[in-house]
């Protein structure tokens, strides 16, 4: 990806005039291009690692496999919210590791993690660098010295298990790559979040992510079998068959440990054959409390779609401006729905008539499945969108939530009232979205997507809305975060999440396996 910027440089697209007058109609934004920083401005500290510590890093990995370049370095910044690309726009110095170095194993892992270890060298790990809560920032703490270590060598499907439908995946394998080396076989994991396209398999399993066909195939650690992970005191493997009563699973310790435990280097994960169909729904909505009742009974039924997205009135309206007002034939305002059905043709199509009637009596409306189809081919996009926005003069990031059925409305409500207030007081009144894309028998995700001016220092203004949305989210008694992670951005509130005996269990397992502490200081750990 972009150094600066999320994705392929070759994707950016700049705001339409359809968006920019959206932009200013609604929020009052003059849309203006910033500058940009090029790859020939941006400034790194000169690397701190010393010739011995090199020599003994290459004597892991070899020369070629150790890199102290700036151009390389560039690379390994951190992940992509809108504080990083803030800070890369800055022009001020990028806090950079002072190498990254690429191995080929696990074993090479372990050898990396053991000499960090025994030199105090802070080590981050790094899949696909689409962190959105500071989960790959190359954070010195009290070491002189910082490694990244890339898992990009480590991109082979080593095992397929065609009778257990099991696929043993390297860390470093992407989105694509995974379903590319699995259709051959006529397989699919069916994990496809936002940030599908360059996340690894390492990082689904280290934030414990969730895809937007979870309603069918579930989040990430519902998929994996097993773990192996490299730690500065060995490796390990954790999960021998698919249940087990052997005391607690260790699978958890490392699933959503972010790098704070160890190195994820392989996962397991179950596959399932490549659907035979698909059918799309679109359902309208009168409120958004009467979209969630209906999501509140799907969400308990066995046919229940593959894909689920409910968005509020303010998402739908504008999805529906962007759209040319093309808004088919729904009703003005609302909300939009969108379903798929993931199966073979009869079955999917059962499904879908049976989920039609759920929704019907909740008072919903059966409409267009193009808004659903228009959702599929665009689903990847909303970052490019993002980083367009900043161009423009906007500010624009999402945030993310889970809560009870019970109190879904009431959270929605207070974290929107956090985000306003706080933009607002800085003079920034914002367009809040909303949207439920992931739902459980007891209740369901809330994704904040937050759009206002950028004021004179954005990355402050900011940071205090988030901080008020955190606040409010756990004054509520929801999680702070449901898929993005812990990371930096949210390691303030997890004394609060998991409370003082968790806080004590934490931080025993990082002592056990990390004595030094060398493994990605400053994020999850409270």
């Amino acid at each position: 990806m972009a150094w600066n910027a999320w994705g392929d440089p070759r994707e950016r697209t700049p705001l339409s005039e359809r968006t920019r007058s959206v932009l200013e109609a609604v929020l009052g934004i003059p849309t203006h291009e910033q500058p940009t920083t090029g790859d020939d401005a941006v400034r790194l500290h000169r690397s701190r690692l010393t010739d011995r510590r090199r020599h003994g890093l290459e004597t892991i990995v070899g020369t070629e496999h150790l890199s102290t370049d700036d151009e390389v370095r560039t690379q390994f910044l951190g992940g992509k919210s809108t504080l990083d690309l803030l800070a890369r726009r800055s022009g001020s110095i990028q806090n950079a590791p002072d190498a990254v170095a690429f191995p080929a194993d696990a074993e090479e892992v372990e050898a990396l993690l053991r000499y960090c270890s025994e030199e105090s060298i802070a080590v981050v790990p790094f899949g696909g660098g689409t962190s959105v809560v500071g989960g790959v920032e190359p954070l010195r703490e009290w070491f002189d010295t910082v490694v990244t270590i890339s898992m990009r060598r480590l991109c082979a499907m080593t095992d397929l298990d065609e009778v257990s439908r099991t696929a043993t995946l390297q860390a470093g394998v992407t989105g694509p790559q995974a379903e590319e080396m699995l259709t051959r076989h006529g397989l699919s994991l069916g994990h496809y979040p936002q940030s599908f396209e360059y996340a690894s398999i390492g990082g689904f399993a280290a934030t414990r992510s969730s895809g937007q066909a979870s309603s069918g195939y579930g989040r990430f650690d519902d998929m994996v079998e097993s773990v192996t992970v490299a730690t500065p005191i060995g490796i390990t493997h954790c999960g021998r068959a698919p249940a087990s009563a052997a005391g607690p699973d260790l699978r958890e310790v490392f699933l959503g440990s972010e790098g704070a435990l160890g190195i994820i280097t392989s996962v397991t994960v179950k596959v399932h054959p490549i659907p035979a169909s698909t059918e799309h729904r679109s359902w309208w909505f009168p409120t958004f409390a009467a979209g969630s009742a209906a999501f509140r009974e799907l969400a308990v039924d066995a046919g229940r779609p593959t894909v689920m997205r409910l968005s509020d009135e303010a998402e739908t309206g504008v999805n529906s401006a962007l759209a040319l007002g093309d808004n088919g034939d729904a009703p003005t305002g609302g909300c939009i729905a969108v379903a798929t059905f993931d199966g073979v043709p009869a079955e999917t199509a059962a499904r879908a008539a049976a989920a039609d009637a759920t929704v019907l009596r909740a008072g919903g409306t059966v409409v267009d499945p193009e808004h659903a189809r228009r959702w599929e081919h665009g689903r990847f996009d909303s970052p490019y969108l993002r980083d367009a926005l900043l161009d423009a003069g906007a500010v624009a990031e999402t945030l993310e939530t889970a809560t009870s059925w019970a109190d879904l409305d009431r959270v929605r409500g207070e974290v929107v009232a956090a985000l306003v207030d706080s933009l607002t007081a800085s003079g920034t009144p914002p367009l809040v979205m909303c949207h439920i894309s992931h739902v459980y028998a007891t209740g369901a995700s809330l994704y904040f997507t937050v759009v206002c001016a950028a004021a004179g220092d954005p990355a402050a203004q900011w940071t205090r809305a988030k901080e008020a949305a955190t606040t409010a989210m756990a004054t509520a008694g929801a999680t702070i975060t449901h898929h993005h992670a812990v990371g930096r951005d949210h390691r303030p509130w997890m004394a609060e999440e998991v409370g003082s005996v968790g806080v004590a269990m934490l931080r025993a397992m990082k002592s056990a396996v990390d004595p030094a502490g060398v493994l990605n200081p400053g994020k999850l750990i409270p």
